[in-house]
């Protein structure tokens, strides 16, 4: 579920979205991360070329593109999107 209490992004965040792509693609494996645009979705690779890793680009349960890189719960749905660390590091903060 969306978060209510979640800052609005900012015009800096939506003007590098519109420059390298809206939505990303990252790989479960080593945490490489691809920005796209929905008309390059076809493009994308189905393993990450840099570990042979499963990448996701959009969510297994409702289907939504990520517009965030650092996702680990989709902004549609809520559900886990994948695990909330990539080689023992945490990809987001406590509290974000």
């Amino acid at each position: 579920m969306k978060d209510a209490n979640r800052p609005k992004r900012n015009w800096i965040q939506e003007e590098r979205r519109k420059t390298l792509g809206d939505y990303t693609c990252f790989c479960l494996g080593c945490g490489s991360v691809w920005r796209y645009f929905l008309e390059g979705e076809a493009a994308l690779p189905a393993e990450c070329p840099h570990c042979g890793g499963e990448t996701r680009h959009r969510c297994p349960a409702c289907e939504a593109p990520f517009p965030s890189a650092f996702a680990v719960e989709c902004e549609e749905c809520g559900a886990q999107i994948r695990p909330p660390e990539v080689l023992g590091v945490r990809i987001r903060k406590s509290g974000k």
